[in-house]
């Protein structure tokens, strides 16, 4: 699902919608990966398309831009925001674990930026009623898929058919959440008198077996195991890994490639991905330690508050 835009010299300026969404660390993240005049750069989590933008403004008419995001809503707000883009921008409905596919389809060997943001785009949280949050009732879903197919994986899934042992599991690995055998108890117990159908009923379970202390902190107490289900839901973690691999393969001689992460696990993986690129291929890292964002940053955006940056460049193709 490919969208071309030509060239238009026509259309230097950006549309006032461009400017409604400004994503974390952008300043940082747009310092860090240095695009030239010319240059082919790849953003593989397009979600309100702040960075694609930027990005655009910098590569200019001679360059390209990819974008890719597997939310079709997404896919629909980006191509608003770079419909007055000077340069060559496709823009591609899929996960960026297959932006190999996506490259070939394009017929472009090399890229020579790729930034990746793991984080869920307000749009997706406020917006999109998938179950990626527990502020509102929405069907357990937690699909990037708007409408997913009957036979699609599900939030649903995990949590209405799955066994104890492996949800707590889940909720401990990719949520790091001390209670996990507590909820995961709280869950089971629930469903055997009915199906856990929404966010709302998923999260008052979560609150109601937590210590109350716990269950009054500074984050929801639900927090830490929707992020668990939507991981396990979306393979996020794997997709990161493939994502990693394959754009370091496509990056140019002297290609920089920049990721923000949101929590400990993406970070780590990020972290010895590059640690490993340096010591196998003479990588170079830029960020020995990752960038956070400011106070100033925080205030205006609490989500930022956890959001990582890490860059590297690629020495040898």
């Amino acid at each position: 699902m490919l969208m071309h835009l030509p060239e238009s010299s026509a259309k230097q300026g950006l549309s006032k919608n461009a400017m409604a969404h400004i994503p974390v660390l952008l300043q940082e993240t747009i310092e860090g990966l240095s695009p030239q005049a010319g240059q082919t750069v790849l953003d593989g989590t397009g979600g309100g398309g702040g960075h694609a933008l930027a990005l655009c403004r910098e590569i200019g008419k001679a360059g390209t831009i990819v974008v890719c995001d597997q939310d079709e809503d997404a896919i629909r707000r980006i191509k608003e925001r770079l419909e007055d883009c000077p340069g060559m921008v496709h823009v591609v409905q899929e996960n960026f674990r297959n932006m190999a596919n996506v490259l070939a389809e394009l017929h472009l060997a090399r890229v020579d930026r790729i930034v990746l943001d793991l984080g869920l785009s307000s749009f997706q949280l406020d917006e999109a009623e998938r179950g990626f949050s527990f502020r509102k009732s929405e069907p357990l879903t937690m699909t990037f898929a708007k409408v997913p197919s009957p036979d699609s994986f599900t939030a649903y899934d995990i949590v209405n058919t799955w066994e104890e042992e492996p949800i707590a599991d889940v909720i401990f690995a990719y949520g790091e959440e001390r209670y996990a055998r507590t909820i995961t108890r709280a869950i089971t117990s629930a469903r055997a008198v009915h199906p856990i159908e929404t966010t709302t009923e998923l999260a008052e379970i979560i609150k109601g077996c937590v210590p109350v202390r716990y269950a009054h902190g500074k984050i929801h107490p639900a927090t830490r195991t929707f992020q668990a289900i939507r991981i396990a839901v979306n393979d996020e973690l794997g997709a990161l890994e493939e994502g990693l691999r394959s754009g370091w393969e496509h990056l140019s001689e002297n290609g920089r490639i920049a990721v923000i992460s949101f929590h400990s696990l993406e970070d780590r993986i990020v972290k010895r991905f590059f640690k490993e690129r340096e010591r196998e291929d003479g990588a170079h890292i830029l960020t020995k330690r990752p960038i956070e964002a400011s106070d100033e940053e925080i205030r205006a955006n609490p989500r930022a508050r956890s959001a990582k940056l890490r860059i590297a460049e690629k020495i040898n193709s």
